[in-house]
C-alpha cells in the first residue's frame, strides 16, 4: 500500500485480550498463521519492543486509556476504580468534536464513591462517560460472566438469545462451553475441554459479533471524525473456540515450552507464590499445554480472519485512506512458560506485547513494512492518537510520547526503558506465605534492552541479564557479582519515580509564566 492521504481523521484502535507478542506470524511464530495481521505489519510499522504498564487487564488498560503510569492513575489491579479525577483519551478528544467509543471490553471499574461525593449524575453525560473511562459504550462487553450469574444487561447475550441460544447465561452455556458425548455441558472454565468446539456457530461467537458492531459504528459515523476502540475479549480464557477454529491446530503445532528446572530450585518468594497459583500448577502438568494452546491459537486465527474482513470493509468504504490503525494487546499469557499460567509477573511473555501501527499518510511511506527496535510503551498510544489527529497533547497529564517520529522515519527517539507495575495483594497464594500487609505488596519493573530489574516491597529485588539469558531463566537478584548492576537499575527506577507528573492542575506553560503573572499583577515579594 502506498498511501495518498494527507491527514488522519479517524483512529481504529484494536486490542486483543491476553495475546502474546510472539503468537503472530509476522513476529516469527513457526506454525500459527495470521496473514491479515501480517498484512497490517506490511502496511505499517511493527514495534518489536513494546511493553505494557501493568501485567493484568485492568491496570494495563487504564494506563493505555489515560496515557499515564499505574502509580499516577492509581487503578493498580483489576476492579480497582479509575478515579473520577483522571482524564482519559475521550476527555482529550471530545472538546475537539471527535467521538470516542468502544466496541468490546475495557475493564474500567467505575469510581462510584467519587461520583457520589461530587454529586455526579451518572445516568447521563458527562457523568455516564466518566463511569465508562471516557468511552461512549457503543457496545461494551467485558464478558467473563460466571455460570449462575443472570446476564440481563449484556447485549451480546441478548443477541445470542435472538439467534436461538437460550438460558440465563448463553455467554457461558453456548459461546464458552461445549457439549460432551452424552449431551452434558462442558464448561469452558475447565481447561480439559479446550479442544472441543464451542456450542455457537462461528458467526455468532464473540469475535465476529464485535467486528460487525465496529463496522456498524463506522458506517453510522459517516464523515464525522471518530476514535473507535475495538477491543476483542479473546484469546483470553475461557479457551474455547468455535468450529472450525477449535481443530485448526494440534499438539504438533505447539511451540516448545520455555522453562528451566533451575527456576524452581530456590525462587524469589513472590515467584514461588505465583508458581503455586492454581493456573500455574495446572499448566505445569503434562498434556495441559498440548490441550489448551491449540485452542488459544485457533482463537487468534479467528481474530485474524475478522481483521481481514474489517480491513476490506475499510477499503470499500474509503476509510482506509484517513484512518490510523493500531493493533495491540493488553498483556500476554504464560501458557506454561516459566512454570506459570495466566499472567501477573514481569517475564516478556507477559509484559511485551504486539504493536502494529498503520499511518495512512504519504509521509509514512518510507517506514511501511519496517520493524522498529525502539523501546516503546502502551502509554505512548494516547499521545500518538492526539498527534495524528492534530490535537493538543496536554503534557500536564500525558506521561507517554507520540510515536509519530518513529512512524515518519525521523530521528530523535530517546526512550530507553519501560516500566511496569503490579500488586500481589490480591493473590493469597503469594501474599500470605510472605506475611506481607496488603499495602506492602507492590512490585515495579524497569526494563532496558540489556537488563530487567524488579523492585519488590520488603524483599530482595529480581534481576535478569537479557543479553546472556534472553529467556529469563536465572534470577540474579541475590548475586554478589551483580550488586553494581542492581544499584544502577534501582537508580533508574528512582529517577523514573521522581519524574511523575505532580502538577496536573496546571499546564507547563502556566508554570513557566507564573512569575511574570505575579509581577504584572503587582505582587512584589520580598522587596525592600
Amino acid at each position: 500500500m502506498t498511501a495518498s492521504a494527507s491527514t488522519v481523521r479517524n483512529v481504529l484502535f484494536i486490542m486483543a485480550d491476553q495475546l502474546r507478542w510472539d503468537y503472530l506470524g509476522c513476529a516469527g511464530h513457526p506454525t500459527l498463521k495470521t496473514p491479515n495481521i501480517d498484512a497490517l505489519a506490511a502496511r505499517g510499522v511493527r514495534f518489536a519492543n513494546a511493553f505494557v504498564q501493568g501485567p493484568v487487564c485492568g491496570a494495563s488498560r487504564m494506563s493505555t486509556y489515560t496515557g499515564r503510569y499505574v502509580t499516577s492513575h492509581g487503578s493498580a489491579w483489576n476492579f480497582v476504580p479509575l478515579s473520577v479525577a483522571q482524564k482519559t483519551l475521550g476527555d482529550h478528544l471530545r472538546p475537539h468534536g471527535v467521538r470516542c467509543a468502544v466496541a468490546g471490553k475495557t475493564h474500567v471499574e467505575a469510581d462510584e464513591e467519587g461520583a457520589a461525593r461530587l454529586g455526579m449524575d451518572v445516568t447521563r453525560d458527562p457523568g455516564r462517560l466518566v463511569m465508562e473511562g471516557g468511552f461512549e459504550p457503543y457496545e461494551r462487553d467485558d464478558g467473563i460472566l460466571p455460570p449462575g450469574f443472570k446476564a440481563e444487561d449484556n447485549r451480546y447475550c441478548d443477541y445470542l438469545r435472538a439467534q436461538g441460544y437460550g438460558g440465563d447465561n448463553p455467554w457461558h452455556d453456548y459461546a464458552n462451553s461445549s457439549l460432551g458425548a452424552d449431551g452434558e455441558l462442558h464448561s469452558g472454565w475447565k481447561l480439559r475441554w479446550a479442544r472441543e468446539p464451542a456450542r455457537v456457530e462461528a458467526r455468532h461467537s464473540e469475535t465476529p459479533y464485535m467486528t460487525r458492531r465496529a463496522m456498524d459504528f463506522i458506517t453510522e459515523q459517516g464523515e464525522q471524525p471518530w476514535v473507535l476502540h475495538l477491543s476483542y475479549i479473546k484469546p483470553h480464557w475461557p479457551y474455547v473456540a468455535p468450529a472450525p477454529y477449535h481443530a485448526m491446530y494440534g499438539p504438533e503445532h505447539v511451540s516448545p515450552v520455555q522453562r528451566d528446572e533451575g527456576e524452581r530450585a530456590d525462587p524469589h518468594p513472590v515467584y514461588r507464590g505465583f508458581m503455586d497459583y492454581t493456573p500455574s500448577r495446572t499448566f505445569s502438568q503434562d498434556g495441559v499445554r498440548e490441550t489448551v494452546i491449540p485452542a488459544y491459537m485457533g482463537l487468534i486465527s479467528q481474530i485474524d480472519d475478522q481483521i481481514g474482513e474489517l480491513m476490506q470493509f475499510l477499503k470499500d468504504s474509503g476509510r482506509d485512506q484517513d484512518t490510523l490503525i493500531v493493533f495491540t494487546s493488553d498483556h500476554g499469557d504464560y501458557l506454561g512458560d516459566h512454570w506459570m499460567g495466566e499472567k501477573e509477573l514481569f517475564h516478556d511473555a507477559i509484559v511485551k506485547v504486539p504493536l502494529l501501527v498503520v499511518d495512512p499518510r504519504a509521509s509514512a511511506d518510507a517506514t511501511r513494512g519496517s520493524v522498529s527496535e525502539a523501546m516503546v510503551e502502551a502509554i505512548d498510544l494516547a499521545p500518538t492518537f492526539l498527534d495524528a489527529l492534530g490535537l493538543p497533547q496536554p503534557q500536564e497529564w500525558l506521561e507517554g510520547q507520540s510515536l509519530q517520529p518513529l512512524l515518519q522515519g525521523q530521528d530523535g527517539w530517546t526512550k530507553d526503558q519501560a516500566v511496569c507495575e503490579n500488586s500481589f495483594a490480591f493473590r493469597d497464594c503469594v501474599r500470605l506465605p510472605i506475611g506481607a500487609p496488603v499495602d506492602r505488596c507492590n512490585m515495579t519493573m524497569v526494563r532496558t534492552k540489556e537488563w530487567k530489574y524488579v523492585h519488590v516491597d520488603g524483599l530482595r529485588p529480581m534481576l535478569f541479564d537479557l543479553v546472556n539469558d534472553p529467556l529469563e531463566y536465572r534470577d540474579l537478584g541475590a548475586s554478589p557479582e551483580h550488586a553494581a548492576v542492581r544499584e544502577q537499575m534501582q537508580r533508574r527506577l528512582l529517577d523514573w519515580l521522581f519524574c511523575r507528573r505532580r502538577t496536573i492542575g496546571i499546564t507547563p506553560v502556566g508554570i513557566e509564566t507564573w512569575n511574570t503573572r505575579e509581577l504584572k499583577a503587582g505582587i512584589d515579594i520580598g522587596v525592600w
